[in-house]
């Protein structure tokens, strides 16, 4: 009966905003596009005391790290909500992107955090399709159309290429710990080389602020009696059935590996 006894305070709100998986467009990914309605919601509905982002990405596209974060971070200033990011079992790489949208970064002991770095990982099938009598044939107007095909040989000018664009994509996520993070960062320590550290770790060097848990840290600071509210991205009627795609059951072997690389 209380929520109808006027002029009576309500216990304050936190609005949990659930940021899983890898990142990237398609049927599994995480996009700005597939979390934006989730993160609105978040900021728009019972005016919360904060936002809690609760993180366990591995990372993924860049772009898509920028957007998602870079949305969250513009709601925090028009609405003037605190943001905190509570790292679960990683946010690595693109993970840690999305960490960085909060005013603080709070990680379990054994989180793993970091890998602020850029990744470009294909195959080279120019041999196998070869020995199959396979011939590769491609027609392209502009000499870098066929920049990276998997199927010919590695060029070494297309090796040089790839890596002045990772350059600026790293500078770019440079920008952004350093923008976020500040004075915070431990000075003399290369923490941009794509190394990862954890818990305790992390927060030494910077990279968070605290150990701690979503629920008793938010209780901690806005009272026993605190609200929450989840949101996350809706699953669609195939997800929800537990059918797959044949582009789901390769997206989910893609994040296995990414998962993979951080020992998970």
């Amino acid at each position: 009966m209380r929520r109808f006894i006027p002029f009576v305070e309500k216990p304050p709100l936190i609005a949990v905003v659930r940021l899983q998986g890898a990142i990237g467009v398609g049927a599994r990914g995480m996009s700005d596009a597939g979390m934006a309605s989730a993160i609105e919601r978040a900021f728009g509905r019972g005016k919360p005391a904060a936002i809690a982002l609760q993180i366990n990405s591995p990372g993924g596209s860049p772009t898509q790290s920028a957007l998602i974060a870079a949305r969250i971070r513009r709601l925090a200033d028009e609405k003037k909500v605190p943001v905190f990011a509570f790292v679960e079992d990683v946010a690595a790489s693109g993970g840690y992107w999305l960490a960085t949208a909060g005013d603080e970064i709070i990680v379990d002991a054994n989180s793993i955090t970091g890998s602020i770095g850029v990744i470009s990982a294909s195959f080279g099938l120019h041999e196998f399709i070869g020995k199959h009598g396979i011939e590769r044939r491609v027609h392209s107007a502009g000499q870098s159309k066929s920049f990276m095909d998997p199927f010919r040989p590695e060029k070494p000018e297309d090796v040089q290429r790839l890596e002045a664009l990772q350059k600026v994509i790293h500078d770019n996520f440079i920008d952004q710990v350093k923008a976020r993070r500040g004075s915070k960062l431990r000075e003399g320590v290369d923490l941009f080389t794509g190394d990862i550290w954890v818990g305790r770790q992390a927060v030494d060097l910077g990279l968070a602020d605290a150990v701690g848990h979503l629920i008793p840290t938010m209780k901690e600071r806005f009272g026993e009696k605190t609200r929450f509210a989840v949101y996350g991205p809706k699953r669609g009627l195939l997800r929800r059935l537990g059918a797959e795609t044949m582009n789901g059951v390769v997206g989910a072997v893609e994040d296995r590996a990414m998962w993979a690389r951080f020992g998970l």
